[in-house]
């Protein structure tokens, strides 16, 4: 049933659970040393998500965090009862109505879920395997530090 027995939790797959999921591991993204893979999996699943129905766009926004451009606007997602931002296509820009700027009264609920089972519920769900150079970069041997006498040369 599952092609990656590592990464099976026990959690369902249904859109709260996801949702949550989706919510853990942006939050995480957003610290994280190399957030590439975390992203991936969020957009990969909220894709999913809207192919199957789940989820639906709202409209653009403007980002409050725009890269090298004075504005910038994102697609806003409801999935669930949470609330994501991902980067526009053209089309959207055609299609969704411009919502304006971003509203702070407008929070995401609370999440109980790790960061462990959110990506072990995403993977499992959009079926895409975690890069394992993570886990080489992390695993560097201890050198000792070599002292030398007062006025010895390196």
């Amino acid at each position: 049933m599952n092609r990656y027995p590592q990464y099976q939790t026990h959690l369902n797959p249904t859109v709260d659970n996801l949702s949550q999921a989706i919510f853990v591991v942006n939050r995480h993204a957003k610290t994280a040393t190399d957030p590439k893979f975390l992203y991936k999996l969020k957009h990969d699943s909220l894709k999913k998500l809207m192919n199957e129905g789940k989820a639906k766009k709202l409209g653009l926004h403007f980002s409050s965090n725009p890269k090298n451009s004075q504005q910038q606007s994102d697609i806003l997602i409801e999935c669930g009862k949470y609330m994501f931002h991902l980067p526009p296509t053209k089309k959207d820009f055609e299609e969704l109505p411009h919502l304006g700027s971003l509203s702070n009264d407008v929070r995401n609920p609370k999440s109980t879920i790790s960061l462990n089972q959110a990506k072990k519920l995403l993977i499992q769900y959009t079926g895409i395997k975690e890069p394992e150079q993570d886990n080489q970069i992390r695993k560097k041997k201890y050198v000792k530090p070599v002292f030398k006498k007062l006025g010895e040369s390196y």
